[in-house]
């Protein structure tokens, strides 16, 4: 039987060679031609007609351009019912553009409105990493000007928007429900790696961050700022966020209900890091009913690992947080491993007690000045099990126990 086995080797060597390759599934875009956008644009809508998931895997060298990672020009736009999965692969914003990886595709400018879609998944096997430019054209959230605050080469430029907005973003979906973003790296975000807006019956899970607040671009230091890991904006409801990891520029996690002053701002405007119109929708603002679990990270930007923020008259209860652990390096302390509220003006102060409420937080390691800051009104809630690395570290930091009702708090031993 084995005498066989060299006598075949010349009839599989000249199968082999005559036989053509197996094709690539349409489903895939290196099925396709065009640039990096186009080709992925067409295996998402061969994906979507035959409900298949869009399979992104490692870009497979064409020509002289030997790249094995995507370079895109604009967002991948993911319609209802659409699923991705980021194959062992990497994709990267090019210099050209100024977008997100990915957008729900309910988000369009000059529609003037978000209509709700269900059932997007983005989901991540082997490395899956989404990286920013090389020279991003725009940094920072809408508060921070281009060359002045924040780093990007549209800097003084004609016809450009000045400051950062949502297309800052890494993944960006608004009034999505039924959805999951699991088992990616994001590194080097232009702003938050992932923003939630009116989203609700989620998952995000086994997500990992590496961003400093700075970029090294052309060999020198530049400031990148406002590098959230997650933030879950107004409207998020029943959401779990768990198995975090990793260090952001900014606040690792952020659930940020902040109340608008100016109801005419049209859905899409460019100088808003909101996509979603700024009409207000009454307790459809609120965020509630999200649970945190299993954070190992830090801030790099000394910032907070989660902070909790809402604002005039927007609501936020029903928070469990559990387990999360500080990693930073000895000497390095965020502010807080969690904030609550603000004291700023700017947010519109405290806020009237019982509109932060029903927050659980326990099992926390801290590394941070304080572990917990309360700078705003806290009401009916909970927060125990906290331990701090070292002595002669912060436990907690109170604006005022006034703003307190029902809230049992942690004991210095």
């Amino acid at each position: 039987m084995n005498s066989l086995v060299p006598s075949l080797l010349p009839v599989v060597i000249l199968l082999a060679s005559v036989l053509p390759a197996m094709p690539i599934p349409r489903n895939n875009p290196n099925a396709y031609t065009g640039t990096d956008s186009d080709r992925i644009e067409q295996a998402l809508s061969f994906a979507c007609a035959n409900a298949m998931p869009l399979v992104i895997t490692p870009r497979v060298p064409v020509g002289n351009d030997r790249r094995a990672h995507w370079l895109i020009d604009r967002a991948i736009l993911l319609p209802g019912g659409t699923e991705v999965l980021l194959d062992d692969c990497t994709i990267q914003l090019s210099d050209q553009c100024r977008d997100n990886f990915f957008r729900s595709a309910n988000c369009r400018p000059g529609t003037g409105a978000v209509h709700p879609i269900a059932g997007i998944r983005i989901r991540g096997r082997g490395n899956a990493i989404l990286r920013g430019a090389e020279h991003p054209r725009s940094t920072g959230d809408s508060g921070k000007t281009l060359g002045k605050d924040t780093f990007g080469t549209d800097a003084g430029k004609p016809g450009e928007c000045p400051v950062g907005d949502w297309r800052n973003i890494g993944i960006l979906l608004a009034d999505v429900s039924d959805f999951t973003i699991e088992g990616i790296a994001i590194v080097n975000s232009h702003c938050w790696a992932i923003s939630l807006e009116y989203c609700s019956h989620g998952m995000l899970r086994d997500l990992r961050f590496a961003s400093l607040g700075v970029m090294l671009i052309d060999g020198r230091p530049q400031t990148t700022l406002n590098q959230d890991g997650i933030d879950l904006r107004q409207g998020c409801r029943h959401i779990a966020i768990e198995r975090i990891s990793g260090w952001t520029g900014d606040d690792l996690i952020a659930l940020t209900a902040i109340g608008t002053t100016d109801e005419t701002r049209p859905a899409g405007a460019f100088g808003s890091t909101h996509f979603s119109a700024s009409k207000r929708r009454g307790e459809g603002d609120d965020i509630h009913h999200i649970t945190i679990r299993d954070v190992h990270g830090y801030s790099a930007g000394n910032c907070q690992i989660v902070r909790l923020l809402n604002t005039r008259g927007v609501k936020l209860h029903d928070i469990l947080i559990e387990r999360v652990h500080d990693c930073s390096a000895r000497a390095l302390h965020n502010r807080a491993v969690l904030r609550i509220g603000d004291r700023n003006p700017h947010w519109g102060g405290p806020n009237p007690i019982g509109d932060t409420a029903r927050i659980i937080a326990r099992g926390i390691v801290s590394n941070a000045q304080a572990a917990i800051v309360i700078q705003g009104s806290l009401a009916d809630s909970t927060i125990e099990d906290v331990r701090l690395r070292r002595n002669k570290l912060g436990l907690v930091e109170l604006l005022n126990q006034e703003y307190l009702r029902d809230v049992r708090l942690p004991q210095v031993p």
